[in-house]
């Protein structure tokens, strides 16, 4: 067998392409102990293990055959795949608005290496427009890839280079502003962009991906013709996060970039507005928006660029029998910043009481959040949090703990006076706190309920 019909295959898997006479990309019809398959035997990983053969199946998804329950593998033909997107030149149109993709490593756009099993971004315009050339009605795309990191690996280095380029792009005069992102801390670099970008007179929308563009059920294209179509035609100047509405491909959902967190691990519809509602809904005839309180697109070219992030800020979540020497240690490492996630209104136990107080002793700036991340600070309630605030700690509102993270790092990155941080982090700047909840602004629908069931049977979820 050659090597090009090997691909990958090894020890108990090779010998049964042998025992076959098939290798891969054999358009295969198999018999197993565990039912009957048809497909495309697909290169493997050469770090996948070495007793199971990938089909690629008709519905496009891809499954692993242990090759112990093989009873008869018949070739049907061969259908080599090119996996490399096509890449057409994009065509452009002096009516169209000029839009800017900004690339950090998300794989909006890709195809997958089976060789590594890696998933390779497509990323230039003529890529993107091969993949999906929907764009090319939409608006003139250029990009630029700024950063190739996954997402966990985002950090203050690239929330400043981002709203520095940001400004740049605004500056030459760019109609509106699409941002790949990769999904697991898009909400986190939202917030820094709202804090660092304030006043954009263009749409700056963050866009990635549940699911990589060689499945089947992506949300790749669906999510890249949204956000174009928001940065192009909305009049919604504000950093918003764009992904599915419901796990269905109806509509996509504009989420203001304070308020929004990501709920679920793999749902598409994992974005969801928290505390509030969404700013929009977008298809790809345009944008509705579902409230009127959002900053207007301008004409002018003004925008205020704020790159400050101090990195020693901590997020902390509260638990039962939280000792104190966890607080001492931040103290102790230096960090000028803690957020805590309590619980209830805002609440901690009181061993630890007497660390909060050596830390605000120390100058240390703490702010209180809250873990069921809808509903507010309330600490004035019990005695539980008036002793915490008489010892230093400041109700940080409604803001979630994510968003109170990143903004205290941004207020400390521009001053260590604690009143003047004070001041930067109970003054609204981009809806992080509110003046209510709305009347649906908690909506969390508990499946298995028959009003619910009713309801899913009638819409969808």
């Amino acid at each position: 067998m050659s090597d090009e019909a090997r691909k990958g295959y090894k020890g108990e898997a090779l010998d049964a392409l042998v025992r076959f006479e098939v290798g891969v990309w054999s358009d295969v019809d198999i018999e197993s102990t565990r039912g009957h398959f048809r497909g495309i035997i697909l290169p493997r990983s050469e770090f996948d293990d070495s007793r199971h053969l990938v089909l690629k199946l008709p519905t496009g998804y891809n499954v692993g055959i242990d090759v112990r329950t093989l009873r008869s593998v018949k070739e049907l033909g061969r259908r080599e795949a090119h996996y490399k997107i096509p890449e057409k030149e994009f065509p452009t149109s002096p009516e169209k608005p000029n839009i800017k993709l900004l690339g950090t490593g998300g794989t909006i756009a890709s195809r997958l290496d089976y060789r590594t099993g890696a998933v390779i971004p497509a990323f230039s315009p003529g890529e993107l427009y091969g993949a999906v050339p929907e764009l090319a009605d939409i608006c003139n795309l250029s990009t630029e890839k700024l950063f190739a990191v996954f997402s966990e690996n985002m950090g203050p280095t690239q929330y400043i280079a981002l709203a520095k380029a940001i400004g740049r792009e605004i500056e030459n005069g760019i109609h509106g502003i699409v941002i790949g992102h990769g999904t697991d801390t898009m909400h986190h670099t939202a917030s820094a962009l709202a804090f660092m970008v304030q006043h954009s007179p263009v749409p700056i929308v963050m866009v990635g991906s549940q699911r990589s563009s060689d499945r089947p059920s992506s949300d790749a294209a669906r999510n890249l013709i949204h956000s174009t179509t928001a940065a192009a035609t909305s009049d919604i100047a504000e950093v918003m996060v764009c992904m599915f509405g419901p796990t269905s491909d109806e509509y996509g959902l504009l989420h203001r970039a304070t308020r929004v967190r990501k709920m679920h691990s793999s749902y598409r519809s994992t974005f969801r507005t928290i505390g509030d509602i969404p700013l929009a809904t977008v298809t790809r005839n345009g944008v509705t928006p579902l409230r009127q309180d959002y900053a207007r697109r301008r004409e002018d070219r003004d925008v205020d660029i704020l790159p400050y992030f101090e990195e020693r800020v901590t997020l902390t979540y509260y638990y039962p029998n939280m000792h104190p020497d966890i607080i001492d240690a931040l103290v102790e490492h230096g960090y000028k910043g803690i957020v805590i996630a309590g619980t209830g209104l805002g609440h901690i136990n009181k061993p630890v009481y007497p660390a909060i107080e050596r830390a605000t002793a120390a100058g240390v700036a703490i702010y209180m959040t809250v873990q069921t991340l809808w509903g507010y600070v309330h600490m004035f309630v019990y005695d539980t949090g008036r002793d915490l605030m008489a010892k230093g700690i400041i109700p940080a509102e409604n803001m979630l703990p994510e968003v109170a993270y990143i903004k205290l790092a941004w207020a400390l990155g521009q001053t260590s006076d604690l009143d003047r941080v004070r001041e930067i982090m109970l003054t609204p700047v981009a809806g992080e706190i509110t003046e209510r909840e709305p009347h649906d602004g908690y909506l969390v629908f508990q499946g298995g309920m028959p009003e619910i069931e009713e309801f899913l049977r009638k819409v969808h979820k």
